[in-house]
């Protein structure tokens, strides 16, 4: 079996956010970014299916502007086997992406499609299902533990109840969730070897999608700072802060 795992170049979790001076959008100018930690727990998930001996290649996909090649190369890296490069605007919208992925999987014939359950940059959380609803395959999304056996997958998805379990019939889509593993970092052997790894340069025109943005974005902007905090001496002044400044009682 082939899986397939896209894999987004995203701003660093741990840098601080800023927004232009125009609303635009987030600066991204002299920032480090790095592969979407969702997608970091996909590729080692495909990994270790791999070394379970319920995969034979491993695929990562990753879309957008040419630097993108970087993050194939962490998923390379890591472990995966190849890569494929969809050279597009760096603001490729949820949809855009499905479609290009839906025309990946009609050219590798992958049994299983494993990916973050969202991006941490625009958190859509919108391409995994986009993307099973194209292909018309099983969906399971935000999973935390997942057994492949008999050609179907046995997963655990957590809900506002409490743990979710569910099969599904491959091929599917598998969007996962942080629980689910940690990450390997990669060796410096590894490393050296990625960059003899095969990565295809493609074209949405290649896959006959249009990459045009659907959606427009008006505006940015941080959220408000949060107001220091006011010590009062009774029940009755919080009653009258309640009713008179937050009118919430």
């Amino acid at each position: 079996m082939r899986i397939l795992v896209p894999v987004k170049r995203v701003v660093d979790y741990n840098v601080k956010i800023r927004v232009k001076a125009d609303g635009s959008g987030v600066d991204t100018a002299n920032v480090k970014m790095s592969m979407n930690p969702f997608d970091e727990i996909a590729c080692e998930q495909a990994i270790r299916l791999k070394e379970a001996g319920h995969a034979e290649e491993i695929v990562a996909v990753s879309i957008g502007e040419a630097k993108c090649q970087e993050t194939l190369r962490t998923a390379l890296a890591m472990g995966a086997d190849r890569g494929i490069h969809v050279e597009a605007p760096a603001d490729v919208q949820p949809l855009a992406v499905a479609k290009m992925l839906r025309a990946i999987v009609g050219r590798e014939q992958p049994g299983l499609v494993v990916m973050g359950k969202q991006a941490i940059d625009d958190d859509s959380n919108q391409t995994g299902q986009m993307l099973a609803a194209l292909l018309g395959w099983a969906q399971a999304t935000f999973i935390s533990k997942l057994e492949l056996a008999d050609g179907r997958a046995v997963v655990a998805r957590e809900v506002d109840e409490g743990l979710e379990r569910i099969e599904v019939t491959l091929p599917a889509v598998l969007t996962v969730d942080l629980r689910l593993n940690e990450p390997r970092y990669a060796s410096l052997p590894n490393i050296m070897k990625a960059k003899k790894k095969p990565i295809d340069v493609l074209t949405p025109g290649d896959l006959g999608v249009d990459p045009a943005p659907r959606l427009l974005y008006l505006k940015v902007e941080e959220p408000p700072r949060r107001q220091a905090g006011v010590k009062l001496g009774s029940v009755d002044e919080l009653v009258t802060k309640l009713k008179q400044d937050a009118g919430v009682i």
